[in-house]
């Protein structure tokens, strides 16, 4: 299956929209990989979180729940420069589900609120009707 990759600068607080909707919602996305890095690694003292959600967020957090629904994805990216006892250090964490609409990516850095950059890769599924329609259920589930 194809992957299709997004990457993005993120500031504090912020929310991107990766937009994968489609008229019928054949085809579908599955999450492959999520990397997560510090806009100036070197340089500077990160801790930051990157979480991936089915539906639109309001407000970026820097809370885990997993028992979130609509949570796909979390990367944890902690750098300290000045201190070359601690090394940089990326956890990333997402679900094996498959999806078939936009995707909103919310980043919080607490350490010095700088923005963190995002390289997420993608597998393309066609989706057979009936995989579509548990896929959009799911979707339109999730946004009550």
């Amino acid at each position: 299956m194809p992957i299709k990759s997004f990457r993005g600068n993120i500031a504090n607080g912020g929310i991107d929209t990766v937009p994968l909707s489609t008229n019928d919602g054949s085809t579908g996305y599955r999450i492959k990989s999520l990397r997560v890095i510090g806009s100036d690694p070197i340089n500077n003292e990160d801790e930051g979180v990157i979480k991936v959600f089915t539906i639109s967020q309001t407000t970026a957090t820097s809370t885990v729940d997993f028992s979130d629904q609509t949570l796909l994805a979390v990367g944890v990216w902690t750098s300290r420069a000045t201190s070359r006892s601690y090394p940089i250090n990326e956890n990333v964490y997402f679900d094996n589900v498959t999806f078939n609409q936009d995707i909103y990516i919310t980043c919080v850095e607490s350490a010095t609120g700088n923005a963190l950059n995002y390289y997420i890769e993608l597998e393309q599924i066609k989706l057979d009707l009936n995989e579509n329609t548990v896929a959009t259920l799911k979707d339109i589930r999730n946004v009550a």
